[in-house]
């Protein structure tokens, strides 16, 4: 067993908070390695007691040391230990986890499944997947690096309240972004390209060397930067094709470079490359975002949405004709690489950091210790996601909403429905209700639609879920569930194609501007229309008032704009954004306000939103919180009494595809 960073005595007192546990040497230089080590290092930073445990042996497929060498490690520590498993450590070995998986707090971080790895036999890809999967029922919670292997983890029974996401980050840059600085003009020859990544099948460095030998007549030089060692056998066959290519004076094998001089990289070269057929991430788009470079990548995995941003030119995984030409476009056009020069520029400036990742980290970590079932807390509105609060808020919901809303969807619905075929032939209409929760919106709104209906009710909560079902069978409407992420790329696959009414309930102020576009993309696509209700707003007013009551609104707003799990959020801004989202694709807008009015009466909804209130405005306050103290003691004093009354602002929207009256 290697250690790093753990005293060999692992009494309570002496072990970390975290102790990560990765294969082999933890300071082995490729991505995996990489966001373990700074993330360690980003916690230990900011206050958090960290560290890294290598495990001897052979992985990811285990030997006997392998196997021995974690019961050992695991027997040795505390009762209640909070352990992260690396997915390469951990996949392969679900008895050995299944020893000390009551004793421990066990955590599986998952950067792709390891039946994803190209190049397996169809057996070994069949071994790893069912070993993963049973080790993956084993731990209790997971962390992926990236949304795309938090949806991939459905295959292996995951349900998506199991999972939190820590996308990685990068080192910020010193004294301003010195690749921007340093890097040659635009027309400069021969342009330098890079790619970062240790020689594997996988990563495809041969497709790039059969693009770039389609160039030889442009100017240009390519550093392959990665070690040839870990498939020395891969190694070998891209030096011999660049030996047969005759560019071994154009493409220089790197192998493995520390820290400085990968640095020393990024502030030379052009533009970045990355021909990988698969990734969990794909952390170098990060680096050469944040170093200024332009880049073209695969859309393999991941990459598919990791890579597609501004600065990015995106091809299809496996496709070298593509890569060629995506290659020829900017070498043979100085012009075409300064713009995407200029568009990663800018891209630099909003690439997440490792604190970002380790603050996002320590959340996930929080979430499971405090809650370790299903129930989830959004602060900034005061919601804790579980039965409790949200039936608690559902009456406060009813009676905030806009009923002319219901009046002209009900125009609506009326006439799609009435052209949808002969009347024998009619299908009732396609409703697909997102964060569904226990069933709110539904319970609201199948009584008051007045077309024939069914439901499709999706939620990322198993138990809120199943509430909801049981809710709908007592409505007697035809309805299904989707238990799922609710991220940017799982909302085209989880809207029927056949959807003519997409609803959600308190939940946009939650997502990204991202998310809101491929929402407005999906049901563009199916033509369907939008009601999105009790949006918060951003204003809330107390009775009587407090000369603090500004401060606490103004921190919650600040809040709101946090990481809500799928970039970051909208808040009170979100209705606006996707009402011109809509309005641009031709849809016919209607809005109105949707505020709570919180009596005496109402004392459980009003001491939930007092308690997220003033935590969400803890959480951004940097100085003493004892003005903060002395408010929430007050308000709670004057709810006892009976003397405190509260108004949130909410905004409902309704969109109509275009030619709707």
């Amino acid at each position: 067993m290697v250690l790093s960073d753990v005293p060999s005595d692992t009494t309570s007192s002496q072990v970390a908070d975290l102790i990560f546990v990765v294969p082999g040497d933890p300071d082995q230089n490729t991505g995996g390695y990489r966001y373990v080590g700074k993330l360690v290092a980003t916690l230990r930073a900011i206050g958090t007691s960290a560290s890294v445990v290598g495990v001897a042996g052979r992985f990811p497929r285990p030997d006997d040391e392998a196997r021995i060498a974690m019961d050992t490690l695991l027997g040795g520590l505390p009762v209640g230990a909070c352990v992260i498993l690396d997915g390469l450590a951990m996949g392969g070995m679900p008895e050995v986890l299944e020893r000390h998986a009551g004793r421990l707090h066990l955590v599986a971080l998952v950067h792709h499944p390891l039946a994803d790895e190209t190049g397996l036999s169809e057996a070994n890809r069949d071994w790893f997947f069912n070993a993963e999967k049973k080790a993956l029922a084993i731990t209790p919670h997971v962390i992926t690096t990236s949304p795309f292997t938090a949806e991939r983890l459905a295959d292996y029974g995951v349900s998506p309240e199991r999972i939190r996401t820590a996308e990685p980050g990068v080192d910020p840059p010193t004294g301003g972004n010195p690749a921007v600085g340093a890097r040659r003009g635009p027309g400069s020859t021969p342009p330098s390209l890079l790619c970062v990544a240790h020689l594997s099948p996988r990563k495809a460095q041969h497709q790039l060397v059969e693009a770039l030998s389609g160039l030889r007549a442009l100017p240009w030089h390519c550093t392959l930067a990665g070690s040839g060692e870990r498939d020395p056998a891969y190694g070998r066959r891209v030096q011999a094709q660049i030996r047969a290519a005759g560019l071994e004076g154009r493409i220089t094998l790197a192998g493995e470079v520390e820290e400085t001089a990968l640095a020393d990289l990024y502030r030379s070269a052009d533009a970045f490359v990355l021909p990988s057929l698969y990734e969990g991430y794909g952390m170098v788009i990060d680096e050469a975002l944040a170093a200024g470079l332009p880049v073209i990548s695969s859309d393999g995995g991941a990459l598919a949405h990791t890579a597609n941003r501004p600065g990015v030119a995106l091809y299809a995984a496996g496709d070298v004709r593509a890569l060629e030409a995506r290659l020829h476009a900017w070498l043979a056009d100085p012009g075409a690489m300064a713009q995407a020069r200029k568009l990663a520029g800018r891209e630099s400036r909003r690439v997440r950091t490792w604190a970002d990742t380790a603050s996002r980290f320590l959340a996930a970590i929080t979430d499971f210790r405090q809650v370790p079932g299903s129930a989830r807390t959004d602060r900034a509105s005061g919601s804790t996601f579980c039965g409790d609060w949200l039936a608690a808020r559902e009456p406060v919901d009813h009676q905030a909403r806009a009923p002319a809303l219901n009046r002209l969807l009900n125009d609506w619905l009326a006439v799609r429905y009435d052209r949808s075929g002969e009347t024998s032939q009619r299908s009732p209409v396609q409703v697909v209700d997102l964060g569904a929760g226990r069933g709110n919106n539904g319970v609201y709104l199948v009584p008051r639609l007045e077309v024939p209906q069914r439901w499709l009710l999706v939620d990322q909560d198993s138990d809120l879920l199943a509430s909801a079902a049981s809710r709908m069978e007592q409505l007697d409407v035809p309805y299904t569930t989707a238990l799922t992420r609710l991220t940017t790329s799982g909302i085209e696959r989880v809207l029927p194609a056949d959807t003519a009414l997409v609803t959600a309930s308190a939940l946009i102020d939650l997502v990204s501007g991202e998310w809101l576009r491929e929402l407005v993309k999906a049901s563009v696509a199916r033509q369907a229309a939008v009601l999105v209700v009790l949006t918060y707003a951003g204003r809330f007013r107390l009775a009587p008032a407090d000369p603090d009551d500004h401060l606490v609104e103004r921190l919650v707003n600040e809040h709101q704009h946090g990481d809500k799990g799928v970039g970051t959020a909208l808040g009170p801004e979100a209705t606006a954004e996707l009402a011109a989202a809509l309005q641009a694709r031709g849809y016919r807008l209607h809005l109105a306000d949707s505020p709570w009015h919180l009596t005496p009466q109402h004392p459980e909804v009003i001491s939930h939103l007092l308690s997220g209130w003033i935590q969400a405005a803890r959480d951004c306050q940097n100085g003493d919180d004892a003005r903060l103290a002395r408010w929430l003691e007050t308000r709670r004093r004057q709810l006892d009494q009976g003397q405190l009354s509260v108004s949130v602002d909410h905004r409902d929207l309704l969109a109509l595809p275009p030619g709707s009256v």
